[in-house]
């Protein structure tokens, strides 16, 4: 039997055909759900799941707040961009504040100073910024970043007082250093606030609110071709009075969408794969005590590894 000659180019044949099995083994990846803890001034909380049902307590402080008249943290919002960079805002003051909190980290360990970025500066009469929302937006490669605040006497209202008549804002960035001068992003003829934008596919948004007004206190959707709108065809609520604070994950052919149902005082979640029939899920999930809204990204094992280690230090 002879034997064959393996030349160069065989050798680099092979070379290249194991890097792309390699390459084509996706790394495993875990959710994260950022948290907080009242009265908020502790700063930033986390918990991991595998199943996106089952929720792990990650303990914290991870990022204690250093901005903001109030420096509370509450509402923490992430999303991973491009380079596995996570971009992080939240709610600094309750009431009084014209802005929200920012930094960046690439394990939720290590942060970028903190700036807090006074988007609502040009309205001296707006009463709050609250709970605002990143969402990535891969097709324009931006930051679309939204809250909900109050200017008095701008809109129409219902029951509600003046200084708790909310609409949706909203501002855009490529760089956390420039951003484009603050618009409205949803009048809905009604008091709304946390919003969070979901996208399905090119030209198919979803978006999922919460409609504030005192009869209704629970969270709808609405869809757009735009994620920046406008929002149309706004939905029935799907979950019961006095609930708040929607963050949604995609798991297998369903989305997931997580609740404070501050009311019941528990947390609540409802699975749909068209945002239009919702089923609850509540007996299907389970997350740490104490767990106050947030919302849920993805990290490498690598990164939960890091963050486990850092827990056993708290």
């Amino acid at each position: 039997m002879s034997k064959r000659k393996i030349n160069s180019r065989t050798v680099l044949l092979l070379l290249w055909t194991v890097t792309i099995f390699i390459s084509c083994k996706s790394e495993k990846e875990y959710y994260i759900f950022t948290s907080f803890r009242e009265p908020a001034d502790e700063g930033l909380y986390l918990a991991y799941s595998e199943d996106g049902y089952h929720w792990e307590d990650l303990g914290g402080p991870y990022l204690p707040p250093a901005v903001g008249k109030s420096q509370i943290m509450r509402d923490p919002s992430v999303v991973k961009g491009p380079e596995d960079t996570y971009h992080m805002v939240w709610t600094t003051d309750w009431k009084g504040g014209n802005g929200f909190g920012y930094a960046s980290t690439k394990d939720f360990v290590h942060w970028s100073n903190q700036k807090f970025i006074p988007v609502m500066a040009h309205e001296p009469e707006v009463v709050n910024v609250w709970a605002p929302e990143i969402f990535y937006d891969d097709e324009e490669d931006q930051y679309i970043i939204i809250w909900a605040s109050t200017i008095p006497f701008r809109f129409e209202k219902g029951e509600e007082e003046e200084r708790n008549n909310h609409r949706m804002y909203y501002t855009t960035t490529k760089d956390f250093k420039e951003f484009s001068p603050t618009k409205l992003f949803l009048e809905p003829g009604f008091s709304v606030i946390d919003a969070v934008i979901v996208k399905r596919a090119s030209n198919d948004y979803v978006l999922v609110l919460k409609d504030n007004t005192r009869p209704n206190r629970n969270i709808k959707v609405a869809f757009s071709e735009s994620p920046v709108g406008p929002w149309e065809n706004i939905s029935e609520p799907f979950s019961d009075f006095l609930t708040e604070g929607p963050t949604v994950l995609h798991h297998g052919d369903q989305w997931l969408i997580y609740f404070d149902s501050y009311g019941a005082k528990t947390y609540q979640a409802v699975s749909t794969n068209d945002f239009i029939s919702f089923s609850n899920i509540d007996g299907e999930i389970s997350l740490p005590e104490g767990h106050k809204h947030g919302t849920i990204s993805t990290i490498s094992e690598e990164i939960l590894k890091q963050l486990k280690d850092e827990a056993k230090k708290k």
